[in-house]
């Protein structure tokens, strides 16, 4: 196997053949075609730098820095990595160790896999990446499509220089532009395919509009809780787009686009006070809590922790109309939960609703869903076993 543009180090050869093999022996979707582009695309040329996690720091990881092939190992590893905190890229940081929140990183192997079988791209179809980051995947959509067929935006102008260069590095020359990502590239449009690497809380109209008839979209889809999923989308005759959530979850930060929200308050610390039986961590499982997002609306923040005796608080804050809500739980080995709400609705009230009924629906899983988009309206919904239609609004 001779990787495209070349690599002297065996040992990253060899770790790069590794990934796909335990991609493959791991149930990944990986025809023979992914497989291709996969082995022939060398992912440390896009990831030269990358944090580890050191507790609550992020320790910058060089090739130099240790054992050569323990890095390959990392850097093949199928796992996300981590190329920026708070705006600080791994290749600025120097040695120094970082905290903060991570803002941008290089996805999974196996995840993106996954959305680019999805995604079925065929060689000569027009392909729309939002979010370059790395530029890794892009090149690996590069080679599906072919170079001169591929466009990808990043609204930061660090990022998409790198991966310019590193793309030109490898004999790739797709269009790469600095934008915000919610206007798509319409200057390049319409386009057979479009793929997100960033999540948004509803499809951005303009990626609709982008999107020729009969072509595939593959978006992450996620409000502020933790249960993040892709939708695969096509774009059919009416203007609409209209598909299916995948099986996998898909937890990618969030597009930067327009304003920040400010931080939610950490309050209620007065309001209505009651009991419930849920206690808020049950938002951290991703089999609800996107379902429990359907119900609160993609425009509540949440925020959480564990004291050191292993009470879990989680506060909810709803931009729109103020409302809060503090879940705490009791602690001393009791169940469920004090809850103060304060403003106009109960916000955990609608927690206890979507959990019940999660329930009565036998916890129906994330790719029993389907999604339809237009420009006016976006919905999620699921049919019973019995025939009954269950639509929230996006």
């Amino acid at each position: 196997m001779r990787a495209h543009g070349g690599d002297e180090h065996g040992e990253l050869v060899e770790a790069r053949v590794g990934m796909v093999r335990r991609m493959d022996e791991g149930g990944v979707v990986l025809s023979s075609r992914l497989a291709e582009v996969f082995l022939n695309v060398p992912r440390h040329r896009f990831v030269p730098v990358f944090y580890r996690r050191d507790g609550g720091r992020f320790l910058p990881c060089r090739r130099t820095d240790g054992d050569p092939g323990e890095w390959a190992a990392r850097v093949y590893a199928d796992d996300s990595l981590i190329t920026e905190v708070d705006g600080i890229h791994a290749e600025d940081a120097g040695r120094r160790a970082v905290t903060g929140v991570p803002t941008s990183s290089s996805t999974a192997p196996s995840l993106m896999a996954d959305m680019l079988d999805a995604l079925d791209v065929d060689p000569g179809a027009r392909v729309l990446e939002v979010g370059t980051g790395t530029g890794y995947n892009a090149a690996l959509l590069c080679r599906l499509a072919g170079t001169e067929n591929v466009v990808t935006v990043d609204v930061s102008e660090r990022l998409t220089a790198a991966a310019r260069e590193r793309l030109d590095g490898l004999g790739l020359s797709p269009v790469v532009e600095t934008a915000d990502g919610a206007a798509g590239a319409p200057g390049h449009a319409p386009f057979d395919r479009i793929i997100a690497t960033c999540s948004v809380r509803r499809v951005p109209a303009a990626w609709i509009d982008q999107c020729a008839t009969g072509g595939i979209m593959v978006v992450p889809l996620k409000g502020t809780l933790a249960g993040g999923v892709l939708a695969r989308l096509t774009k059919i005759a009416d203007g609409t787009a209209a598909g299916h959530l995948l099986h996998t979850p898909a937890a990618f930060m969030p597009l930067l686009s327009g304003p920040r929200p400010a931080p939610p308050p950490s309050g209620p610390e007065d309001g209505r006070r009651r009991g419930t039986p849920l206690s808020g961590s049950v938002l951290d499982d991703w089999t609800f809590s996107f379902f429990a997002q359907l119900h609160l609306g993609s425009g509540v923040e949440r925020e959480h922790h564990r004291a050191a005796d292993g009470a879990h608080t989680t506060v909810l804050y709803d931009p729109a109309d103020g409302s809060r809500a503090r879940v705490t739980d009791h602690g001393d080995r009791r169940t469920g939960a004090a809850v103060t709400a304060a403003g106009p609705r109960d916000l955990w009230a609608a927690v206890e609703r979507a959990h019940r009924q999660w329930r009565e629906l036998n916890r129906p899983r994330r790719e029993w869903f389907t999604v339809r988009a237009a420009p006016r309206g976006q919905t999620m919904a699921y049919t019973s076993p019995a025939g009954r239609t269950h639509t929230w609004e996006l």
